[in-house]
């Protein structure tokens, strides 16, 4: 007797088309599943025995074997448990072969034959509808599975039993529609934070372009609230990018009630986290913080606080936009494109308010900023100093213009950035921050004037190619603000002016 049914396993985002073949036939009474399960795979068998047994269902007492295609690539997760029990069922006469053929399957089982919710289910109807076949999935995470598209067939069963008679014909399982249901959130804006108008510009012209953001001021000064209203400067994600995030958040379980993500992701890890925490990866590799952040933002508060080896795993997704996790048998690579903010204290002290200074002096400061390298300092486009605030800047009026105003004009440069790039074929870049090379020379080369400030002051600070090519970014986002289409002389001076830190700690070291 034999059955099968295919199902998916997940490397990165991708959902790799997995087929599970049973066959029983006589001898000892075994139950072997092949095909380098783990260990949550291969304790599988009893749940499904018991599943099977709640429904009235015995397995034979004969020799199982369960064979996992192709039988190289590792199995993880407890999403395998309903597809190697509908390939059982099928291969006992119990649901009919035709029935099952059309779909591939995921979920869990529990003991008394629910059909509990498993991660990955959008990724998972992507990968099934790629196949050509429709999903069967637990209903909890119907609604999320639901979000790849109106031609994708639909199975959300809550239990085992509704699911075999659904397949006899004796109950009806309506497909699930995607969950439109959404809060009204009150974002934090840009208008409760009084003073500290060079911090607000450097937002603005962070989120305009997409460029990483550095903040150092003392404690108090309002570098966490800046970098918490952000988001609400950020134009919204396009339904392409949409997709693109709730894949990963999927992946990582943290779809809630199978709605997609609309605003962009604001991600704000402990300066505790661990290597796998923040880029990802451990004993079962799954999405870390930077992936979260894709397409959003990441805040490290307390960035000389996290460890340098963390630290450093962070430059190569700030370059490429992926983050890639290695493996001795598979390579696994999760989307990385995140707009990093920053923040530290000048020193471990904190001095830096009125009437607070450092009790060490210098050498205080420049121990705890070296321990953030140089290497990703430069990869950091604007570098600001944010001083504290004084008790006359508390008193006074609440700013004339927020977040709203100040998105209509980040809005406004993306747009410019999108037809920039469209016109001259690069549909993938979507931020001067994404640009590089040849292209970039081309759209952000200044005029005579820049371009001869921008040569003597690489050459007077010690500009790196990185970082004379990250100046030329941000002198090209702020002449998209001002609505120009050529760089200017104050463009690359202002520019010049974010980088300002680093190049102060390059000149004195």
């Amino acid at each position: 007797m034999y059955g099968q049914i295919a199902t998916l396993a997940f490397v990165g985002i991708e959902a790799r088309p997995i087929e599970v073949q049973v066959r029983i036939t006589p001898g000892q009474a075994t139950f072997a599943i092949v095909g380098l399960p783990d260990k949550a795979v291969a304790e599988s068998r009893e749940r499904i025995r018991n599943a099977l047994h709640a429904v009235g269902l015995g397995l034979p007492f004969k020799h199982l074997t369960v064979n996992l295609a192709p039988a190289d690539l590792p199995k993880e997760g407890s999403h395998f448990d309903l597809p190697i029990a509908l390939a059982l069922m099928s291969a006992m006469g119990a649901v009919a072969p035709d029935a099952i053929a059309s779909f591939a399957a995921i979920g869990e089982l529990g003991l008394d034959g629910s059909i509990r919710a498993v991660p990955g289910a959008l990724p998972a109807a992507i990968g099934a509808n790629a196949l050509g076949k429709g999903l069967i999935c637990p209903a909890a995470v119907g609604p999320e599975a639901a979000w790849a598209g109106e031609d994708v067939e639909i199975l959300a069963a809550p239990h085992l039993l509704s699911l075999v008679n659904h397949f006899k014909g004796l109950q009806s399982l309506s497909r699930p529609k995607p969950n439109l249901d959404r809060p009204v959130e009150v974002k934090p804006d840009l208008r409760d934070i009084k003073g500290q108008e060079t911090a607000k510009r450097a937002l603005e012209i962070a989120a305009a372009g997409g460029h990483n953001l550095l903040m150092i001021g003392p404690p108090g000064s309002g570098k966490s609230m800046l970098a918490s209203r952000l988001p609400s400067i950020l134009p919204p994600l396009s339904p392409e990018e949409m997709l693109d995030v709730s894949m990963v958040h999927s992946l990582a379980g943290e779809l809630s009630g199978g709605k997609l993500l609309i605003d962009r992701p604001f991600r704000s890890p402990h300066h505790s986290a661990s290597m796998a925490a923040l880029v990802g990866g451990g004993s079962r590799p799954r999405p870390g913080e930077v992936s979260l952040a894709h397409l959003g933002v990441l805040f490290l508060d307390e960035l000389p606080e996290f460890s340098p080896q963390v630290l450093d795993g962070l430059r190569q997704p700030i370059e490429t936009g992926e983050t890639v996790i290695a493996r001795a048998n598979h390579r696994i690579t999760y989307p990385s494109r995140f707009q990093l903010v920053a923040a530290m204290n000048p020193c471990r002290c904190g001095g830096g308010n009125p009437g607070q200074a450092c009790r060490r002096g210098a050498r205080c400061a420049e121990e705890y900023q070296a321990r953030v390298s140089g290497p990703l300092l430069d990869r950091i486009d604007l570098q600001i100093e944010v001083p504290a605030v004084s008790a006359a800047d508390m008193v006074l009026p609440a700013p004339a213009e927020g977040s709203a105003e100040v998105r209509q004009r980040v809005v406004a440069a993306r747009i410019r950035q999108r037809a920039r790039f469209e016109s001259l074929g690069a549909r993938n870049l979507r931020t001067n921050a994404d640009c590089n090379g040849q292209l970039l020379e081309q759209i952000a080369m200044p005029d005579g004037e820049g371009l001869a400030l921008l040569r003597q002051a690489a050459d007077a600070l010690g500009l790196s190619a990185r970082g004379f090519h990250r100046t030329l970014k941000v002198a090209r986002t702020l002449a998209d603000l001002d609505g120009l289409d050529s760089v200017g002389r104050l463009h690359v001076a202002e520019a010049l002016s974010y980088r300002g830190e680093t190049l102060r700690q390059r000149k004195a070291a």
